[in-house]
């Protein structure tokens, strides 16, 4: 049941005839793992902290610097030096006392992330390499828990959901291949602080359509964004049957 007092903070979400009072009760039943708590994690956890969902389990082995300041929006100067999830579990609890904080400092290794993504009902990759895309990704595919992942370098950003519930939903590795960890990053490349809020803002938004059971979810689609002209572009996806990820889980 929800309490009065959480019937009046999260009136304006129950008013959605999509979410109402059992999308609502969803949400306060429903746990996600963040990995990552930079540009993207900060609005993903900031939202989704706000909108109720009951246990957030909040993944980075980094600190603050001061260079994260102008764009990952959860941490604030006093918390420069502080573990990440620390400083987010500080901002959180400040937002939304009512639910439940798991925090993973360190670095996640294979047993780790199998665990972790195990013990949740959806994952939100916002880390910021192709090595940890990829071990989240095959994790999510063997525990069949939904992938919402999301990246922004300069002024470019992508976003896309990966179901394995589904047997027509493509996996990350269907859509990127390995990858290369030899891309730019941000700090080599920069990024406008704004489109980061925008691609994380948009990862909370599919969390919370996929937990509380409305809408569309973004599967088998890739939304490209374009900040420099404000365009955004949707690309159709498709399960690779051969991909050495997915390929064989639906026969």
């Amino acid at each position: 049941m929800l309490t009065d007092q959480e019937l009046l903070r999260y009136s304006r979400q129950i008013l959605l005839q999509h979410v109402d009072i059992e999308g609502q009760l969803r949400l306060k039943n429903s746990r996600a793992l963040i990995v990552g708590l930079g540009g993207l994690g900060a609005p993903v956890a900031l939202y989704l902290a706000a909108a109720g969902l009951g246990q957030l389990h909040l993944a980075d082995f980094d600190t603050v610097d001061l260079t994260n300041l102008q764009r990952q929006i959860i941490h604030d100067t006093d918390s420069v030096g502080q573990t990440k999830v620390d400083s987010a579990i500080r901002r959180l609890t400040a937002i939304n006392p009512d639910i439940t904080l798991l925090a993973h400092r360190t670095a996640l290794d294979a047993d780790s992330l199998a665990a972790a993504v195990a013990n949740v009902d959806v994952v939100l990759d916002c880390s910021d390499n192709f090595s940890t895309r990829e071990a989240v990704n095959a994790a999510c595919v063997v525990a069949a828990k939904p992938l919402i992942s999301g990246a922004a370098i300069r002024l470019e950003g992508q976003l896309s959901v990966f179901d394995p519930r589904r047997a027509d939903s493509p996996c990350y590795h269907c859509l990127y291949g390995h990858g290369s960890d030899t891309d730019l990053t941000c700090s080599e490349a920069g990024v406008v602080g704004p489109l980061v809020g925008v691609v994380g803002s948009l990862q909370a938004l599919e969390a919370l359509k996929l937990l509380a059971g409305f809408g569309e979810p973004l599967v088998g689609r890739l939304l490209l964004i374009d900040a420099l002209t404000t365009r955004f572009r949707e690309l159709r996806v498709k399960r690779d049957p051969g991909c050495s990820v997915c390929g064989t889980r639906h026969g």
